[in-house]
């Protein structure tokens, strides 16, 4: 039971009811002169305050969500990018490849044929150098053969200017 219903709180000597009494006064005047309205003015502002602080974050949720969707856009257009310059340096690389390959061939082919034009010259060099010391070898056979064949038969002064005549044609 309320302590306000007994007969004891209504007692003058009772120090509740005084208290009780004070408040209500206090309650009087703060409503007469208007304190209560500066009280609620202020609750006001701050509700005002915390729903405009609230509607930015809503705003700045929006822009976030808003630029997320536009990064996503730019990165998947970047993948795309990315995969179609990929596949094409891809393709450029087999290209250069061939062209390097034939190239290479190429290359190859006129140094081969540059060795085999050396080589058949070192051939035809070195035949007739075989074919020179040959000639000069049988020469000077024959000079010894003819010298000797003289030397044993008398030395005549005709056949001797014919052999140096000889050997000088020969060479």
């Amino acid at each position: 039971m309320p302590a306000f219903l007994s007969l004891e709180f209504w007692s003058i000597a009772n120090p509740e009811l005084w208290v009780a009494i004070g408040l209500i006064v206090f309650l009087a005047i703060v409503f007469m002169t208007g304190a209560h309205k500066i009280a609620l003015g202020s609750l006001d502002q701050k509700a005002k305050a915390i729903q405009d602080n609230l509607d930015e974050a809503e705003r700045l949720r929006k822009e976030a969500e808003a630029m997320l969707v536009e990064i996503r856009a730019q990165r998947e257009a970047a993948e795309a990018q990315g995969k179609a310059m990929l596949a094409e340096a891809k393709l450029e690389a087999k290209r250069l490849e061939a062209e390097a390959k034939a190239r290479l061939e190429d290359t190859i082919a006129r140094r081969t044929a540059l060795a085999d034009r050396r080589i058949a010259t070192a051939e035809a060099q070195a035949t007739q150098d075989v074919k020179s010391a040959a000639a000069d070898l049988a020469a000077s056979m024959a000079e010894q053969v003819l010298s000797s064949r003289i030397a044993k038969a008398k030395s005549d002064p005709l056949v001797d200017k014919a052999l140096s005549e000889l050997a000088g044609r020969l060479q």
